[in-house]
């Protein structure tokens, strides 16, 4: 588990494409490695990863076939920036929100302009992302915890403080850059309770129906039951 605090900047040193998969190697940055062993996982960019080796300037990752195809980290190459984070442990205060490092998927950004002394960046997310995106809730952008400003079908807004903005690779984001996105947890196994007995049926996982949420009382109307 993580909190979504960037500790630290780091940057591939080198990626080794094999067939399905590929190792990177990470400066690690100011990321305080001293107390990482060999098997611990990091957050790179909001992907748990697990270090295979490790010294004192970096670490080494496997990143699998599952893991390039649903998240950006395939697009990155020697001297991209990378957001790092250590895994939660009790000694930490958790000041941002619970991520797992399990990458839901990847969104784009559409817009990225300052507001004030901050700025306020625009991602579109998956049209599957978008029923877990709420208004003031949170979300992990490429392992950055952030709050939800506003949602627009399938865009959703965010404030980007100045401190986040030198702290993480927001900085270089750009219209078209591709972010890794981490619902909120809980929106998740809400889902899945919501459906019951019925979790256990095939197609289950496709998602919560109106007739379901009728069910629990959060729709209202006597229509027919929509899928």
């Amino acid at each position: 588990m993580f909190t979504g605090l960037v500790q630290a900047m780091g940057e591939i040193v080198s990626i080794d494409r094999g067939k399905v998969d590929a190792r990177l190697r990470i400066a690690a940055g100011k990321l305080p490695v001293e107390g990482v062993a060999e098997g611990d996982s990091i957050c790179v960019n909001g992907a748990c990863l697990t270090a295979i080796t490790l010294d004192a300037t970096g670490f080494a990752a496997d990143v699998s076939r599952e893991t390039l195809d649903h998240t950006a980290l395939g697009d990155l190459a020697p001297g991209a920036a990378v957001n790092l984070e250590t895994s939660l442990t009790l000694q930490r205060p958790l000041g941002g929100h619970l991520v797992t490092g399990h990458v839901d998927g990847t969104g784009e950004v559409t817009a990225f302009e300052r507001e004030g002394k901050s700025w306020r960046l625009t991602v579109r997310a998956p049209d599957e992302l978008a029923r877990y995106i709420a208004r003031k809730g949170s979300i992990c952008v490429d392992g950055v915890s952030l709050t939800v400003n506003d949602v627009d079908g399938a865009f959703f807004g965010l404030n980007i403080v100045p401190h986040t903005l030198r702290e993480t690779i927001i900085g270089g984001y750009r219209p078209g850059s591709r972010v890794n996105l981490e619902v909120d947890i809980i929106a998740r196994y809400l889902e899945r309770l919501l459906l019951g007995e019925r979790a256990a049926d095939p197609g289950a996982a496709a998602g919560l129906t109106r007739s379901v949420l009728r069910e629990h009382g959060f729709v209202q109307d006597q229509g027919p039951a929509e899928t």
